[in-house]
């Protein structure tokens, strides 16, 4: 049994870590498109914020410790960008080298992840990030480190939002939310939110409820 696996964050490897104690003897492997494996995004604005000091602590294992631990092969920087279903067949390209093969498989598990929602009027700069990976939070970090920002504007209210925007103000960064919907974490109710609201702004973050970001400009001043 050869068991493919796309994806190799939380979902991931927690499939093909419960796979191997079900099935000594499959052959795993798992592509990830990042540079890591195995590791909570809820973890990084932690590490951002300096409340995690050593960037090895947000991964709890290397594509070198789950292949000595589970036997699995975890190919990182590798993505897959077609699937023929009828041939069981995975095209891969290896993101560092350019590079592309397939793969077979009997078993197909798809735990790709998530891509950050962006404006339609969103243009890379060195100023404006996203939060998904290990990588954007080196990015962000190294950012902070270097520039040493004194405002900074987080778009969206959800967990890994204000848990960025807690990390930032812990920074002695004043810090503002923008939140489309009438209170921060949508999941939860407007009573039990009012609880979040006070503590935020007593923290001196700014909230912008029923805010919709319309376009951003870059000037020459952080």
């Amino acid at each position: 049994m050869k068991i493919v696996i796309v994806g190799g964050v939380a979902g991931g490897a927690t499939a093909a870590a419960r796979i191997r104690r079900l099935n000594e003897h499959a052959e795993i492997i798992i592509f990830e498109r990042s540079g890591y494996i195995s590791y909570a995004n809820c973890g990084l604005p932690y590490y951002i914020g300096g409340v995690i000091e050593d960037k090895e602590d947000l991964t709890l294992q290397t594509p070198e410790s789950f292949f000595r631990r589970f036997r699995i092969v975890a190919k990182v920087n590798n993505e897959v960008t077609d699937i023929d279903l009828k041939n069981k067949i995975v095209h891969v390209t290896d993101l560092k080298t350019g590079t592309s093969f397939t793969e077979t498989y009997d078993k197909l598990i798809l735990s790709p992840g998530a891509k950050p929602i962006l404006p339609d009027f969103y243009t890379e700069n060195e100023r404006t990030f996203t939060l998904r990976t290990v990588e954007d939070t080196l990015k962000i970090r190294g950012f902070i480190e270097q520039k040493q920002p004194k405002t900074a504007v987080v778009i969206g209210g959800g967990f890994i939002g204000l848990e960025m925007a807690e990390n930032l103000a812990e920074l002695g960064i004043k810090t503002t939310i923008v939140q489309r919907s009438n209170h921060l974490l949508p999941t939860v109710d407007c009573d039990m939110a009012s609880f979040i609201h006070v503590n935020f702004r007593h923290h001196g973050v700014q909230l912008l409820l029923n805010g919709i970001i319309l376009t951003f400009r870059i000037c020459n001043w952080i």
